[in-house]
């Protein structure tokens, strides 16, 4: 036998043709694909979900991040006035100590009415002060006790000295007592 009477050259096998594929039958193979293709994407993310939710079953909740507000500093950021300068003057002690006090006042950042007014009522300001510290004995303006000074201060010039806006702080930059 040889190849010739088989037909071998032809596609036909003992004598039955088969048919020949023709370029329509390109379409159908073509979603054969896309199916299987899109058939293994979703199996494969169904498997990683199930992964995921198998594997973080007892840890807690994810929390969400804090703001960055919580993150700042619970102080409040200040601007300051320190163009008031030294105030000299004497305790009321009977033997009076000598007093040096540099006095700087803290307001709101970018706060321009607060520092106006403070800059317009500042001989108003060196006054009081100076008054201030001449009633206090040299104890009473001790180191343990500038916290207390630091407020009284402050409310005093809040409440007597300004009238449209208020001081946040109050720092002495120098607090001497020269006793004689």
């Amino acid at each position: 036998m040889s190849d010739e009477d088989l037909n071998l050259d032809d596609g036909d096998i003992g004598g039955m043709s088969t048919p020949k594929k023709s370029g329509s039958s390109f379409l159908p193979t073509l979603l054969k694909w896309i199916a299987i293709v899109v058939g293994a994407i979703i199996l494969i993310v169904t498997v990683v979900i199930i992964t995921n939710v198998i594997m973080h079953k007892n840890e807690p909740p994810v929390t969400p991040i804090a703001n960055a507000e919580e993150y700042v500093s619970k102080r409040e950021v200040l601007d300051w006035y320190s163009s008031i300068g030294s105030i000299r003057t004497k305790t009321n002690d009977p033997l009076p100590a000598s007093v040096i006090v540099e006095v700087v006042l803290g307001y709101k950042t970018q706060d321009k009415v607060t520092s106006t007014e403070i800059t317009q009522r500042q001989i108003e300001i060196k006054d009081f002060l100076r008054r201030y510290f001449t009633g206090k004995s040299s104890v009473e303006l001790g180191h343990e006790n500038e916290d207390a000074l630091r407020i009284e201060i402050r409310n005093a010039i809040n409440d007597d000295i300004l009238s449209s806006s208020k001081i946040r702080d109050v720092r002495f930059l120098t607090l001497d007592i020269i006793e004689q």
